[in-house]
């Protein structure tokens, strides 16, 4: 299905007697801000049977393939989810179905997005299954669909390595995976933890609940975000200083815990989705609920805890703008925000939406169930420009479906890891790479390049002295990555 919205000029002057003074001043006036508005095409790619997948928590990674990256929660061979890749044209292809072994030992019910290690493999996390009472595990998937579990949870007294991970893994530029879990712990409040791409036990960086009342967050269940500071940010679905409204965090790699800002309902309640760090330095995020109309709002926060509210959901009646936003931001390479809300716009089946960093909303997409219903992931944008997703409900079987929404960006170059130190192998991810003949960082050469595939280069890092725009040069084409590659030092 693809719904198509182009530049539409106003058939109102068609109606104006312009002999009138005033009337013909209006309508020099609406003819002179009819400013062309970018072109954008919402298409529906694939709705999922069962046998394939059933109900995506989680949404999309683009991987160095060129194909994008899912997991459902249910369905499957097993009806306990899948690991499944998407091409850019809908072609779904599932990759595993979790509870293969005995007892579900390899997991069940993933919720989290997987992310690609340096290594080039897939990592992570089922919300159930395992030997130790389905508290969860941490699995490693590769291209092909070779899956190792490299931990379950709750093998310790009282869970106290934690359990039932919600949110999905980030890969620190050490190398080393950090996630949450959204229970268990020394306080039973969730964990956050760190592991070895390698597997073996995970470090348990910090228990929730160490504070009366549960002030510094309870049940963490967004994903992890590394800012460029270094240090970790995140935020808990409960718990803070009013007890039960969510909190927004910081951490260090060494487990240093700050609590940056505690939501007290009017400002917001359960910050589910988590934190995107815009190229402003400033971190943004939605809460499900509350806010001054009830239905959730989107916050900007500073790395030293300053929130300030830029919207509140369902300003009229039958949040036409959308209602309850589950994810997490993604900054597209137009400098806005883009989310998706789980319920509300035209058809009550949720919404893709825009908004800019001072708060400015648009309603890009409402979802009508034919097309997908009830988004409960965000999107990514694709090096191709176009922005891809998943609906938790919806589509010719009701039981969700991927999509794609192109706002007419150009493409460009993504850099894995997004910072490193001169003389650094790094990836350089895109479209169309095929016979590129210049990598630049900056003014400077790459050391050395490779062309892997049409999705792939990796490059060596030349002599910079500070963060620098990369450049991949091809045969009729040139392509930059947003935001600049990050210097370490």
């Amino acid at each position: 299905m693809q719904v198509t919205q182009a530049t539409r000029t106003s058939s109102f002057a068609a109606l104006l007697p312009v002999h009138t003074p005033i009337l013909a001043l209006i309508l020099a006036l609406i003819l002179a801000v009819a400013i062309p508005s970018t072109a954008q095409t919402f298409t529906s790619l694939h709705s999922f049977t069962g046998t394939d997948g059933s109900n995506p928590y989680a949404g999309l990674i683009q991987s160095t393939s060129g194909k994008l990256f899912g997991t459902t929660s249910a369905g499957g061979a097993f009806s306990s989810g899948t690991v499944f890749t998407v091409t850019t044209g809908g072609t779904v292809k599932s990759l595993y179905s979790f509870c293969k072994l005995a007892s579900c030992a390899d997991g069940f019910d993933p919720r989290s997005p997987l992310v690609q290690a340096t290594n080039g493999k897939f990592y992570g996390v089922t919300f159930g299954g395992g030997p130790f009472d389905n508290f969860g595990t941490i699995y490693q998937i590769t291209n092909s669909g070779a899956l190792t579990t490299l931990y379950t949870f709750c093998a310790l007294s009282e869970c106290a390595d934690g359990e039932t991970p919600y949110g999905g893994m980030v890969q620190a530029l050490n190398g080393v995976l950090y996630g949450t879990t959204y229970g268990g712990g020394a306080h039973g409040g969730g964990t956050v933890f760190d592991i070895k791409t390698t597997g073996g036990t995970p470090t348990i960086l910090y228990s929730f609940c160490s504070l009366s009342a549960c002030a510094d967050g309870d049940a963490p269940q967004a994903t992890l975000i590394q800012g460029t500071d270094g240090n970790f940010y995140g935020s808990t679905y409960d718990g803070g200083a009013f007890s039960y409204y969510g909190n927004v965090f910081k951490i260090t790699s060494a487990g240093v815990f700050t609590s940056l800002h505690s939501f007290d309902g009017t400002d917001g309640d359960e910050p589910i989705g988590g934190l995107t760090q815009a190229t402003d330095g400033n971190f943004y995020g939605t809460t499900q609920v509350d806010g001054v109309n009830g239905y959730g709002t989107v916050y900007k926060i500073t790395s030293g805890g300053t929130l300030t509210t830029l919207y509140n959901f369902c300003v009229s009646s039958g949040c036409p703008d959308g209602s309850y936003p589950e994810d997490p931001l993604v900054q597209g390479t137009d400098g806005n925000l883009y989310g998706t809300t789980f319920t509300g716009g035209a058809f009550g089946k949720g919404t893709i939406f825009s908004i800019t960093t001072s708060g400015v909303l648009t309603t890009l997409h409402s979802f009508d169930n034919t097309d997908g219903g009830q988004p409960w992931a965000g999107v990514v944008q694709d090096t191709n420009g176009t922005f891809y997703g998943t609906t938790y409900s919806g589509g010719t079987s009701n039981l969700g479906t991927v999509y794609s929404l192109s706002m007419g960006l150009k493409p460009f170059i993504k850099i894995n890891p997004p910072a490193a130190k001169v003389g650094a192998t790094v990836t350089i991810l895109g479209t169309n790479l095929t016979g590129a003949t210049k990598v630049t960082f900056g003014t400077l050469a790459a050391t050395s390049f490779t062309v892997v595939s049409s999705s792939e280069i990796t490059a060596v890092v030349p002599a910079i002295t500070k963060n620098v725009k990369v450049t991949v040069t091809a045969p009729g084409r040139t392509y930059s990555t947003y935001p600049l590659f990050r210097l370490v030092k």
